[in-house]
């Protein structure tokens, strides 16, 4: 794929009033989502869950792709239809989650760094083949008062850029995801703090190895306080400051920023959205790349029963309308209590 070819899917995967379902869980986090509603995690719910989720009618008008995980990408629906082809067929593109997870960062007490990159070049030539027409791939920093060291922010910098360089070999976009958790009682002053010199490192790596800005996707963090803080700030707040941040770490050459919801309700997660895209003038497109906030309702809508499915959708359809709003600022919360 050329660089142009690229750039037009990092643009369709935000296209207006779009964004992104992230339906990546590795097989022991969607079990913990299972066992939340008491379903057994084998792989027929597993699938019968993401089925439901994919054929949802209208969902396409809001959701741009869908990120999968390596078991999903190669399951079929109950009519026997891949499900990359399922998406594609509703003009929604498949992703994939690359990455291997973190592990303990050598040398750095506390800190992780995400493995993957072996046989990397490999399982990319096999996810394009299987359907795939982007990837991610997540870095997780760990914030308190000393934490994270530069040696931290540049190793899982230095791995993010490789896979996104060996992902745009491979014709796929890179989905770029420095996460700065927000565990902790950090205040937001600090997630700003860490989450700008995490962006600025990022991006000097992805320089270094040559990749295309215009064919990848930031997904970040909000700039929020950590969820033990005393001090919480309000939506507006965290719209200012997380725009501020991203404007003097991301490069205007980025076509679009997809929020992950790290642990935030659903309402919450489209707030922030919804303000942030109320500024305005911003030099690249604001969406969502949520998973919880995307999926919680219609997980417990569901239940593991048939018989729930209709109503699961109804919640996942809401939810993606939802955000789909917030891309303009359009969001109201009166909206919640009209559904």
């Amino acid at each position: 794929m050329s660089g142009h070819d690229l750039a037009t899917t990092a643009r369709a995967m935000v296209a207006p009033g779009k964004g992104v379902l992230a339906a990546d869980e590795s097989t022991g986090t969607i079990q913990k989502r299972l066992d939340s509603i008491q379903v057994p995690s084998t792989e027929d719910n597993r699938r019968a869950y993401r089925e439901l989720l994919f054929t949802t009618d209208g969902a396409a008008e809001h959701i741009s792709g869908i990120i999968l995980f390596d078991e999903t990408l190669r399951q079929s629906s109950s009519q026997g239809v891949p499900f990359p082809k399922l998406l594609a067929d509703q003009g929604i593109l498949p992703g994939i989650k690359v990455d291997k997870g973190a592990k303990a960062l050598a040398g750095a007490p506390g800190e992780t760094v995400t493995e993957g990159l072996d046989g990397l070049r490999e399982r990319l030539a096999e996810y394009a083949e299987l359907g795939a027409r982007f990837t991610k791939w997540r870095a997780v920093i760990d914030i308190d008062a000393s934490l994270p060291s530069r040696y931290g922010l540049a190793a899982n910098a230095h791995a993010l850029a490789r896979y996104a360089a060996l992902s745009q070999e491979a014709g796929l976009v890179p989905i770029v995801e420095p996460e700065v958790l927000m565990d902790g009682a950090h205040d937001i002053q600090r997630c700003a703090e860490v989450t700008e010199a995490a962006l600025n490192i990022v991006y000097d790596e992805l320089y270094l190895q040559r990749v295309l800005l215009e064919g990848t996707i930031l997904k970040p963090n909000m700039v929020i306080a950590g969820k033990a803080s005393a001090n919480q700030a309000g939506v507006e707040e965290v719209a200012a400051r997380t725009v501020e941040v991203l404007k003097r770490g991301v490069p205007g050459a980025v076509p679009g920023i997809c929020f992950l919801s790290g642990g935030q309700s659903e309402a919450e997660a489209t707030a922030h959205l919804n303000a942030m895209n109320a500024i305005g003038n911003l030099p690249w497109e604001l969406s969502f790349s949520y998973g919880r906030a995307l999926q919680a309702s219609a997980l417990k809508a569901w239940g593991g029963e048939d018989s729930q499915v209709a109503d699961a959708q109804a919640a996942y359809l809401h939810r993606a309308r939802m955000n789909g709003l917030a891309r303009t600022g359009a969001y109201k919360a009166a909206l919640e209590q009209a559904a």
